[in-house]
């Protein structure tokens, strides 16, 4: 069935490889209990996957970002638990099922795209009317306004979202799918200040350049200009001093060079220039939303490191945020 799986200890356990004198993150991370509530959880930070990739068919992608969320889990919970990350603050709350519909049509696609938008959003907005901060890991970028939306609601006021990416997200109100999730985001009302740091200049349409240009909320940052930069880390610092809180943080990993995706680019930022952006991140956020990565794409091709790449951006980011709740 369609909809949301609650995870217990024992749904993971096959993902945890166990090994004498050492503890993994498998072990210690937190779980609810049957019957237990989510309010009722100390930890802070809640885990959850979204693993489908309709939002990238209606939007011409290449499936296959429903192959991130498990090679995710399989390296983020066999990391070590240590005094650097130990695990206790994070709760592995489940996944999203959702289905491409038989009928494979674009228009199709798009309306499930709409209905998946509805069984998100409650739970993203409970998660933070509990004080905690969502872990989403997709999917496809379509998420995100769900998202957003779910976290404008539970705070009752418009965020603020900045996001790392090669495209902005900003095609048409023509029907939901991954290329304008934070147009219904801007149109809807939940989103405040936008920001895209790393935007590649090759894939902006003249719809996008003109919303760019005609909305003082819209800022960017190019990836061409990223280029000149001697600092990318800096320079993102800079970019984000005016983005208060509340803030949503998106990254998809199609900014990343070499990361498998739809959009996979040989030109991009840097893996470790990213890791440097999250640890040494000073703004508190309210959400984190990694997306589009694929572990296979339905075309063939494969990354066994996609797994490990998104569970370094998942500890990275958790290590700079517990100090700041």
């Amino acid at each position: 069935m369609e909809g949301f799986k609650r995870y217990q200890k024992e749904d993971i356990a096959a993902f945890v490889n166990v090994r004498d004198g050492e503890i993994r993150l498998g072990q210690q991370i937190a779980y609810l209990n049957a019957g237990q509530e989510l309010e009722s959880s100390p930890a802070k930070f809640v885990l959850l996957g979204i693993p489908e990739d309709i939002g990238i068919s209606a939007n011409y992608g290449i499936r296959g970002s429903s192959t991130a969320w498990n090679a995710t889990l399989n390296a983020l919970l066999n990391t070590q638990s240590n005094s650097f990350f130990s695990g206790e603050d994070l709760l592995l709350l489940g996944h999203f099922e959702f289905y491409l519909p038989t009928d494979s049509s674009r228009v199709l696609q798009m309306e499930k795209v709409a209905w998946i938008d509805e069984q998100i959003y409650p739970l993203i907005r409970r998660i933070v009317t509990a004080g905690k901060i969502p872990v989403v890991i997709g999917g496809g970028h379509n998420n995100a306004y769900p998202i957003i939306k779910g976290t404008s609601i539970a705070l009752d006021q418009k965020i603020n979202v900045v996001n790392i990416d090669a495209h902005a997200d900003l095609r048409t109100l023509d029907g939901r799918h991954s290329g304008n999730g934070l147009s219904y985001a801007l149109s809807a009302g939940y989103l405040a200040k936008y920001g895209v740091f790393g935007l590649q200049q090759n894939y902006l349409n003249s719809f996008m350049l003109n919303t760019i240009m005609q909305n003082s909320n819209i800022s960017v940052k190019y990836f061409e200009d990223l280029l000149l930069t001697p600092d990318i880390g800096a320079s993102f610092k800079v970019f984000v001093e005016d983005m208060e809180h509340p803030l949503g943080l998106e990254i998809d990993m199609d900014t990343i060079m070499g990361v498998l995706s739809s959009a996979a680019t040989p030109s991009g930022i840097h893996l470790n220039t990213l890791r440097a952006i999250l640890l040494s991140l000073d703004k508190k956020c309210n959400y984190l939303h990694i997306c589009e990565a694929a572990a296979t794409l339905i075309d063939g091709r494969q990354d066994l490191q996609t797994g490990k790449t998104i569970s370094y951006l998942i500890t990275d980011f958790i290590k700079s945020q517990r100090s700041k709740y």
